[in-house]
């Protein structure tokens, strides 16, 4: 698979070998796993994919750019499930999602990046349009079956439908993160289950009460 954040021809207009593309991202994937962030570099990449070091240089500026492309890959694997619910669906994902942040390469890099990317704002972006907007495909294709099931309806323009995508992404990604890397803490099928309790039906759902078990303000009247 070809990054899609490097082009497929350089300057001069002589096609970039996919092969080559592919050895390099494989070989830093691996490089992440046995050396991790620190001790990777370049060079090790590019003695691990049998290319030349002048080979990486023209495709990626330095190790994070690389890093970023690298593990971009296994987030394009990602896929969603079908299985006539929404509420399966969004479990599906967020058990594939926590499963690919378990992968060491996968932990290792999205730690890394982000930190670098805190003072670095190319690279922020690039993580963003890399990982971030790709990965909103799969918010706009299950939004759009569970419209056409009648699970969800339509937003009234192109707009409101954008700004819905971006939060749900947020909300989802944002929650899976911080469990899973932050907090370090399981993501199984029943905390899945719950969160997607959550993220559909609201905290009451999760919680068993309705608004009616909400405490009401204390009575002040004389």
């Amino acid at each position: 698979m070809q990054s899609r954040s490097t082009p497929s021809t350089r300057a001069g207009g002589r096609p970039r070998s996919t092969e080559a593309d592919t050895a390099i991202l494989e070989a830093t994937r691996q490089a992440l796993v046995d050396l991790g962030w620190t001790k990777l570099t370049l060079g090790d990449v590019a003695t691990r994919a049998g290319v030349a070091k002048t080979t990486l240089y023209r495709r990626w500026a330095g190790k994070s750019e690389l890093v970023v492309d690298a593990v971009a890959e296994l987030f394009d694997e990602l896929e969603l499930p079908d299985s006539g619910s929404l509420a399966t669906d969004i479990e599906g994902v967020v058990l594939q999602f926590a499963a690919l942040l378990g992968r060491p390469e996968t932990k290792t890099a999205l730690m890394a990046v982000v930190a670098e990317s805190t003072t670095d704002e190319p690279l922020r972006e690039r993580i963003r349009a890399s990982i971030v907007d790709r990965q909103k495909r799969l918010v706009l294709a299950g939004r759009a079956r569970a419209q056409d099931r009648g699970e969800l309806p339509a937003e009234p323009d192109t707009a409101a439908a954008a700004r819905t995508a971006d939060l749900i992404f947020d909300v989802i990604a944002g929650a899976v993160v911080h469990r899973a890397l932050v907090s370090a803490e399981p993501v199984d099928a029943e905390w899945a289950e719950q969160f997607t309790s959550l993220v559909l039906g609201g905290l009451a759902a999760v919680s068993g009460r309705g608004p009616a078990a909400v405490p009401s303000a204390p009575d002040t009247a004389p």
